[in-house]
């Protein structure tokens, strides 16, 4: 598959579906100056990565824009609706002109369109996709029904992307980075916002799997429910300890303190997890 190829992933939708056709039988695409496009003040995607930029790049530079953007007619030009990629890659390959097809549309027609383009091709991570379906509920004041719609999504996957939009700011970040997947990022979820920075490094730091981490949210969830627990002391610096020692491994821990000192509890479900526990107190010495 060549950088210009096309990726389909299964939306209901096209673009030729979300694109109005000011021509029934179809305007072909023309050649315009890169100097004359202006870029899509609705572009969904935050971030370009260099690497595969250059590849396009060289690509274009031995077979030309195979793919015509699509723009709009402005006052002082043509604004980019989609193949942002498309023209900077033509520009690093010192291209002048890029083929294109001219398309009048709404704004939020627009964001549509670059949304699903950019699904299409896999470019937008599952943060970018979030903010840019608020964008189209809160800017254009679609329904969810609506947006899932226009992007070619069922509901259910558009509301459950906007919930990303809940997460602790630094799993957002490590989501849009690609540090954690979004099934990682659900499993986090499912904790109170204070402490989902402190799973998330246990996360990253150990390469849970999502099964792993969605266990571990759950055991940090869990309520003690013996009447020996609940009586125990409450001393607010000792279940921070306990707290920290949860999260550090990954596990159910109590602390049980007595008059002359007292004891850890560290619970196990499985053989494996037994392992990796007493690696990870003694260092990996045995």
């Amino acid at each position: 598959m060549t950088p210009q190829t096309e990726r389909h992933t299964g939306l209901g939708r096209g673009l030729g579906a979300l694109i109005p056709q000011t021509n029934p039988a179809g305007a072909a695409p023309i050649e315009i100056p890169i100097s004359r496009i202006r870029g899509n003040p609705y572009q969904p995607r935050q971030r370009l990565e260099q690497a595969s930029l250059k590849s396009l790049a060289e690509s274009i530079g031995v077979h030309g824009v195979l793919q015509p953007v699509i723009v709009t007619e402005v006052f002082d030009g043509y604004q980019l609706v989609a193949g942002e990629r498309r023209v900077r890659a033509a520009q690093m390959a010192g291209l002048d002109h890029v083929p294109a097809v001219v398309r009048q549309m709404a704004k939020r027609d627009q964001l549509a369109v670059a949304i699903v383009e950019n699904v299409q091709r896999s470019d937008l991570n599952p943060m970018e996709e979030a903010h840019a379906f608020r964008q189209l509920g809160d800017e254009f004041g679609l329904t969810q029904e609506e947006i899932a719609t226009r992007v070619g999504r069922a509901r259910s996957t558009v509301a459950n992307t906007l919930r990303l939009l809940d997460l602790a700011p630094d799993v957002q970040q490590a989501l849009s980075e690609g540090s954690i997947t979004e099934g990682h990022a659900r499993a986090l979820a499912g904790a109170s916002d204070p402490i989902q920075g402190q799973l998330l490094e246990a996360v990253i730091a150990r390469g849970l799997s999502v099964r792993q981490t969605e266990e571990l949210v759950r055991r940090l969830k869990e309520q003690p429910a013996t009447a020996k627990t609940q009586a125990r002391t409450t001393d607010g610096e000792m279940d921070r300890l306990e707290e920290d020692l949860r999260t550090a491994l990954g596990t159910k821990v109590q602390i049980a303190r007595s008059r002359k000192g007292g004891r850890i509890v560290i619970e196990y479900y499985s053989d494996e997890e037994f392992s990796r526990l007493f690696d990870r107190l003694t260092g990996g010495n045995t």
